[in-house]
């Protein structure tokens, strides 16, 4: 009875090719090429042919389990780890996490499947393609750099909720600078931008959205003379570009970079138990490397365009609030609600209408320059405190909600008794 062989439809086709070679009508050379093999493999095959038969072609770990195949030993352990410390984690993070942490010897599909299985993980639908135009990475690290603020629950319930301020290079990817600050500020990202050109000096130009810090959204006043924000006008001093982006898809890097720190970082800081801006301020520089090892790229060019900050350009006088003012018949000038009085050895008419500068820094510190050189002032006069224009992104935190006195307030007890009787059986005549 002749036997019933199960053959792949590769093995038919290389069982075809091995009976014309047998009937001379195909070179092992030809049969090669066709079968895209090397000779000697075509070799191999035709001495097992001519010594089995058809049989000889069919795989002999059919029906048997793979070599590589995972321990179950490793599986379970694997599996209760996910449930123990990462059970809200992706495969890719979680996998990142037991090979790195624990050592675990299992690839990244294993861990996926494991989740899948155990129901941890839905695999997600694939995305339609986007109907936006893609745009190139710039050629050169440092060419262009998107920065932006994100407003997330970083401590999730163990903390409150802050903004982490984002730098990414364009033409690789790379994380250039995050930074935590209670809200988005323009001394926030003055505090961020000072990292940034410490470390790598000043880039070509910056890619943000149209925040108010970064561009004047509102129409201009009669009599302006400026269309610049206080962080517009310190890039301009240092000769670097802004560039505001018509729509979030435009700048779809730094958006989809937020998307995976909300996931990641978020985890990290828990696993650390990081529940403050301070502890995870000194952390970001750890987590940034070990992202940039992970997804940056190589740009296309090795050119840095980076540019080192020149001797002139003095940070502390730069990054700070300034605003331009004329000095009075009497030396003074006012910003912000605040009247000073300069104080100088030469005589009062020689600096009489001196155009000034008044610089606030963010510890409220103030310098007034004349000429780039400070002036020694007091503080004459300090009106009121008035009423304040903010940002609609801030309006939240300025709205300060009245809180309710404590059921043993004093107050609670004003005006109940009078020469310890009750209010009405004082009274006249029980009036009220």
């Amino acid at each position: 009875m002749d036997e019933l062989l199960t053959m792949s439809k590769q093995e038919i086709t290389r069982l075809e090719a091995m009976q014309r070679i047998k009937d001379k009508r195909l070179t092992q050379k030809e049969a090669a090429g066709m079968l895209e093999l090397s000779v000697r493999q075509v070799k191999r095959l035709y001495r097992a042919y001519k010594a089995r038969g058809a049989k000889g072609l069919i795989s002999a770990r059919r029906g048997k389990p793979s070599n590589n195949q995972l321990g179950a030993d490793i599986a379970h352990q694997a599996l209760d780890l996910i449930k123990e410390k990462y059970e809200d984690f992706g495969p890719t993070l979680a996998h990142e996490k037991l090979t790195e942490v624990h050592k675990l010897q299992i690839s990244r599909e294993s861990v996926r499947r494991i989740m899948i299985e155990e129901g941890i993980w839905k695999p997600k639908r694939a995305k339609k393609p986007s109907a936006h135009q893609l745009r190139e990475r710039r050629a050169c690290f440092g060419e262009l750099v998107q920065i932006d603020g994100s407003d997330h629950a970083w401590f999730e319930e163990r903390g409150p909720k802050c903004t982490l301020l984002v730098y990414i290079d364009d033409a690789s990817g790379q994380l250039l600078e995050l930074w935590f600050v209670p809200e988005e500020t323009f001394f926030a990202y003055c505090e961020a931008s000072r990292h940034h050109l410490e470390r790598y000096g000043k880039p070509v130009a910056y890619y943000s959205d149209k925040h108010g810090i970064f561009r004047v959204n509102q129409p201009r006043p009669l009599g302006a003379t400026s269309g610049l924000t206080q962080f517009g006008r310190a890039m301009q001093e240092l000769d670097i570009q802004i560039i505001c982006a018509n729509t979030p898809q435009a700048k779809g890097r730094i958006e989809r970079a937020n998307q995976t720190l909300q996931d990641r970082l978020v985890k990290e800081l828990r696993l650390r138990s990081i529940s403050d801006i301070e502890s995870a301020n000194a952390f970001l520089p750890e987590f940034r490397d070990d992202f940039n090892r992970r997804f940056a790229v190589v740009p296309r060019s090795s050119h840095n365009a980076h540019r080192p900050l020149l001797k002139t350009e003095n940070l502390d006088i730069i990054l700070t609030h300034q605003k331009t003012g004329t000095l009075s018949k009497n030396l003074t000038v006012q910003a912000n609600n605040v009247i000073y009085q300069v104080q100088s050895g030469r005589p009062d008419y020689t600096l009489r209408n001196a155009q000034v500068t008044v610089c606030e820094n963010a510890k409220g510190e103030v310098t007034i320059l004349y000429k780039n050189n400070p002036l020694s002032y007091t503080i004459y006069q300090k009106p009121l405190r008035q009423a304040e224009i903010v940002d609609t992104k801030t309006l939240d935190r300025q709205i300060k909600t009245p809180q309710s006195p404590a059921p043993d307030h004093p107050w609670r007890q004003y005006g109940r008794h009078i020469s310890g009787k009750p209010i009405q059986e004082a009274l006249p005549n029980g009036s009220d």
